[in-house]
């Protein structure tokens, strides 16, 4: 019985409870309300709000002065246009409705140029984020393909104008058919993994492998590898990785690198860079203004082999993305380096200008760029090749002699 009654009593006590509750509660809403209700009905402030959206924006870059698409784009705008077609006639990307192929080129034209962020893009191009990150990465996932159909070895069976129009260089360089270095290209890495890619330098960064003709295009590139890998161990693994030598042929490649027969250095410990020649007024055709066959190759193959540190100064001023550190995922970062030698030589082969790189402004502040190591010193003394030396001393003791006839 009295369990009952305390049963009935706990019982009468809850539904009690529970009705302060609720009263509570409606008090509550009457305060709050009030003060809620401006918010309810304060419409959500739109994010894109320009008056230029996409299409417009490259509509007017496009159609606008002639420097305005150099500068956004990095090329001339007849030339973005032709890559444009291009890219929709080989179905590489495809129009869609919200954008067609020219808005989701300069997307990432200006990204590649200015170092932009997707938030960046975003404002710029007013898109969603999502709109802009699905778009660049479409583009991103052709360059292998562009790669494969731009970055191309040179034909073995011909040499170079450069080599058969030139005394200095004919027939002594006949075989030659490029110049190989590596350059060194900043990254953001997690903190966990940034030891390998710490180069010699101190910054981070990767080192990429460039070939390249004396036309200054790109004619193969291998990107990733971690600053604190040198150049000879970079091309190693390439070779080891489908880059192919054709029999006979060479590239020419500076005291970073063995001489091997298929990639020419020049002699160590005799001057060889330009600046050094220049000061003591050599020309280049005269054997009595080197002290001995080695200065005289030296010369001459640091002509030569010049153009890969020329194209990778255009290159660099075409998208000094390449100076700088990016916040995107790794494996964008080390496709950006293949991605501006795709369009460099795209651009080079539909004979786009240079002379208003040196004109216009950069568009990613120099003081944002990171120093990078200029070229290795030091060689694997192992890999040096008995056939390479023979094959270089009878080169240089033919130039000798050609020049003291």
């Amino acid at each position: 019985m009295l369990s009952l009654v305390l049963y009935a009593s706990w019982e009468e006590l809850a539904r009690n409870f529970l009705l302060e509750e609720e009263e509570e509660d409606e008090e509550l809403i009457f305060v709050l309300l009030p003060a809620v209700m401006p918010f309810l009905d304060e419409e959500k402030t739109p994010e894109h709000t320009s008056s230029l959206p996409s299409a417009k924006k490259v509509k007017e870059i496009l159609e606008g002065h002639e420097n305005w698409c150099k500068e956004e784009f990095r090329m001339e705008a007849e030339i973005f246009r032709t890559i444009a077609n291009f890219l929709r006639a080989e179905n590489f990307l495809r129009d869609t409705r919200g954008m067609k192929i020219e808005e989701q080129l300069g997307l990432f034209m200006f990204m590649l140029s200015h170092n932009a962020s997707i938030e960046r893009l975003k404002k710029e191009f007013q898109h969603s984020g999502d709109t802009v990150h699905r778009k660049i990465y479409d583009v991103f996932n052709i360059i292998p393909t562009l790669t494969q159909k731009f970055i191309r070895l040179p034909n073995p069976s011909h040499t170079h104008m450069k080599i058969t129009c030139d005394p200095r260089f004919m027939p002594f360089f006949q075989n030659c058919i490029g110049a190989i270095d590596g350059t060194h290209v900043p990254i953001i890495i997690g903190q966990d993994n940034t030891s390998p890619y710490r180069n010699r330098k101190g910054t981070l960064s990767q080192n990429v492998m460039f070939a390249c003709d004396f036309n200054l295009k790109f004619t193969f590139i291998s990107s990733g590898w971690e600053g604190s890998a040198s150049d000879a161990g970079v091309l190693r693994s390439a070779l080891g990785k489908g880059f192919t030598m054709p029999a006979g042929k060479f590239y020419l490649v500076d005291g970073g690198y063995a001489n091997t027969p298929s990639f020419l250095a020049p002699y160590r410990g005799v001057k060889y860079h330009l600046n050094e020649f220049r000061r003591r007024g050599q020309r280049g055709n005269r054997g009595n203004a080197y002290a001995n066959y080695k200065e005289l190759f030296n010369h001459r193959h640091a002509i030569l082999q010049n153009h890969i540190e020329r194209a990778f100064g255009v290159l660099k001023k075409w998208f000094s993305i390449l100076k700088v550190g990016t916040h995107y995922p790794i494996k964008s970062q080390v496709m950006i380096p293949a991605a501006a030698a795709v369009f460099h030589n795209i651009i080079r082969g539909l004979n786009g200008s240079e002379e208003w790189l040196d004109i216009l402004p950069d568009n990613i502040n120099p003081s944002n760029y990171v120093g990078m190591p200029e070229g290795d010193t030091n060689y694997p003394s192992e890999m040096e090749s008995n056939h390479g030396n023979t094959l270089r001393d009878q080169i240089a003791h033919q130039m000798w002699a050609a020049c003291n006839v």
